[in-house]
């Protein structure tokens, strides 16, 4: 074997010994990049989890990590199973924000240590003991509640010309149509189902109102929006805020992942 002439070998040897030295500090700085936050998007009844498609670009350019829990709309249970599932599998801090029927998932899954903050869109947001519909009695009932289609097994699901003039009256024809086949029916019993935890009481938490809501009154939102002392934002929009102006939806969550806390 012929041996590699001594100025070869000397640089060789150099590169060598570079390498190393430089390993050890580089690894080093991996270990302590900080994880960035993640921001676990749960949605309602009547959707499923592309309804947070238009949220997660602003998130992302934020540096946000977004994920979207496909709950499957069974019990609270279940969906409670899903969400905390996916809030485990994150590494850092989580902020939970929740759509509609998804308020109740995220007000008993929000007890998760990785949890630091929640945000309820347009959602339900029950006390200890409490189902998820109770208060809203006080309140005019909304349009959108006169659609309601009733299966034999006991879920509901709502027809292509309700998801367009009251559940997403202020999306594209086009977008409430794809809405309306990617719909997800959720039983009926859920919103019977009473609360053994309320996240809300020992996490901070944001609300969006929106304003012009047909399927959760506006005014049962601003309620329960004070009753959990929450930073609370009005959207002009119906009960999608997400999809109709996903910007101003994004802004309050990136508010919530920035806080203190």
């Amino acid at each position: 074997m012929k041996l590699l002439p001594n100025t070869i070998r000397s640089a060789l040897l150099m590169t060598l010994a570079l390498s190393t030295a430089f390993s050890i500090p580089a690894q080093a700085a991996d270990n302590n990049v900080k994880v960035a936050t993640t921001v676990v998007m749960v949605h309602g009844a009547f959707a499923d989890g592309s309804s947070w498609n238009k949220v997660v670009p602003y998130l992302q350019a934020k540096g946000l990590n977004a994920v979207a829990v496909q709950n499957p709309l069974t019990s609270l249970e279940d969906d409670v199973t899903a969400t905390k599932r996916a809030i485990d599998a994150q590494e850092g801090r989580v902020v939970l924000v929740g759509h509609s029927w998804a308020g109740s998932v995220i007000t008993q899954a929000g007890d998760h240590e990785k949890v630091k903050s929640l945000v309820y869109v347009a959602a339900f947001a029950p006390a200890l003991g409490e189902n998820s519909v109770e208060q809203l009695g006080a309140f005019p009932t909304p349009s959108g509640v006169a659609h309601f289609v009733h299966s034999a097994d006991g879920f509901i699901s709502l027809p292509a010309h309700a998801i367009a003039s009251d559940f997403a009256q202020d999306v594209t024809a086009e977008e409430a149509s794809i809405m309306a086949v990617t719909q997800g029916p959720v039983r009926v019993a859920n919103f019977e189902q009473r609360l053994s935890v309320a996240a809300w009481g020992k996490k901070p938490s944001w609300y969006i109102v929106a304003g012009k809501d047909r399927m959760i009154h506006p005014d049962a939102q601003r309620f329960l929006a004070k009753r959990i002392n929450a930073k609370t934002t009005i959207l002009p929009t119906g009960h999608v805020p997400m999809m109709s102006d996903p910007k101003a939806v994004a802004d309050v969550i990136v508010a919530a992942a920035q806080a203190n806390n």
